[in-house]
């Protein structure tokens, strides 16, 4: 993106004196709103902020204009760039607040909450001095939110979560990973009464979750697209289970370190597919080639055995394990590796045909 400070925004307004059908531009109020966006559209998010300032016109035009804002690029001022520009920019549907280092505080996420009230997609990712303030404020006042990160937010407890999906009922993609306070069963227990439209959610290293938790997001959002368990070591069979029988769109699963899981997790995923045939068969036959696991990581779970995981590749073809295309992750299984996907057979049938050919 193009980079302005105040001496190249004069200089950019000095060659743009005449608009459209000859309208003489003579002070920067005069430039058109039509014209005043497109420029902002060219311009970083720092230089937005510069924009801004420029006079009254400009800041209520920005503000009424701009959806889209990150200060990820901040390094030490965020929390008074945030408390200074969230009275300003009211109408952002998207806001980028990830840090290098923690700077927010709850002050800092109450004004984005009492100013921005169309906020739809928010990451706060590694906002390790939040506390449950800026989630009681993000519940009353962005209630429209289908995108939230606060992975690596350690200060957030379970009951503040579960009352923020009580208000953001939209949640369709959120991000708990390393949140081990907040993301407990009983705050997976509401966000699956709560947010039933939740397609997304990463509980990554969220070492308290267990069955319970897995089993009410199973029940609750049918149309759970990804789920990330990594490092969840409480769950068992029972939560691949119900997420099998219940989320026949699972595309994307994390079961690393998850030692529990056996052969009966791997078998009834396999069956969801036969499952989810059926029924995307009965309504849009062509649908059934994009449904269906892509990713899985079943890596250091040591009970998992070759006659399981290769059903499973055979129900789902876009499980690879060759080179190149590893989506399905076996790192730490030495016990797995037999287990091959459709290529590595296709390779074997395609070589045995020019090796020994027709006569």
């Amino acid at each position: 993106m193009m980079m302005m400070e105040g001496d190249e925004l004069n200089k950019c307004f000095n060659k743009m004196m005449v608009f459209g059908s000859g309208v003489v531009i003579t002070e920067w109020k005069d430039i058109p709103m039509e014209l005043l966006m497109r420029i902002v559209s060219l311009l970083d998010d720092r230089t937005v902020v510069v924009a801004s300032g420029v006079c009254t016109g400009w800041r209520d035009a920005i503000s009424f204009g701009l959806t889209h804002f990150s200060l990820s690029w901040c390094k030490n001022s965020m929390n008074d760039m945030v408390l200074s520009l969230a009275p300003k920019f009211t109408k952002l549907r998207v806001l980028n607040l990830r840090q290098d280092k923690p700077q927010l505080d709850d002050n800092a996420i109450e004004a984005i909450a009492n100013n921005c009230h169309d906020l739809e997609d928010l990451d706060l990712s590694k906002s390790f001095k939040l506390g449950d303030r800026s989630l009681y404020a993000l519940a009353h006042g962005c209630p429209d939110l289908t995108k939230l990160n606060i992975s690596g937010c350690s200060g957030f407890s379970d009951g503040a979560l579960e009352y923020l999906s009580g208000y953001c009922r939209k949640l369709k993609v959120l991000n708990l990973c390393g949140c081990g306070k907040a993301a407990s069963d009983k705050a997976l227990k509401a966000i699956g009464y709560n947010c039933n439209q939740l397609q997304s959610i990463n509980l990554g290293w969220c070492e308290g979750v267990g069955d319970v938790g897995v089993m009410s997001l199973a029940y609750g959002c049918p149309d759970l697209r990804a789920l990330d368990l990594c490092g969840c070591v409480l769950i068992t069979d029972e939560s691949v289970i119900a997420l099998a029988n219940n989320c026949l769109h699972l595309r994307s699963l994390g079961l690393y370190y998850c030692q529990n899981i056996t052969d009966r997790a791997m078998y009834a995923l396999a069956h969801s597919r036969v499952k989810n045939k059926q029924e995307v068969w009965e309504s849009v036959k062509s649908r059934y080639e994009e449904e269906g696991l892509i990713n899985l990581n079943i890596s250091q779970c040591t009970a998992l055995t070759p006659p399981a995981v290769q059903a499973l590749c055979d129900s789902f073809p876009a499980l690879h394990t060759c080179a190149g295309r590893h989506s399905l992750i076996i790192s730490g299984c030495l016990n797995l590796t037999s287990v091959h996907c459709a290529c590595a057979f296709q390779t074997h049938r395609t070589v045995t045909r020019f090796s020994h050919p027709a006569h």
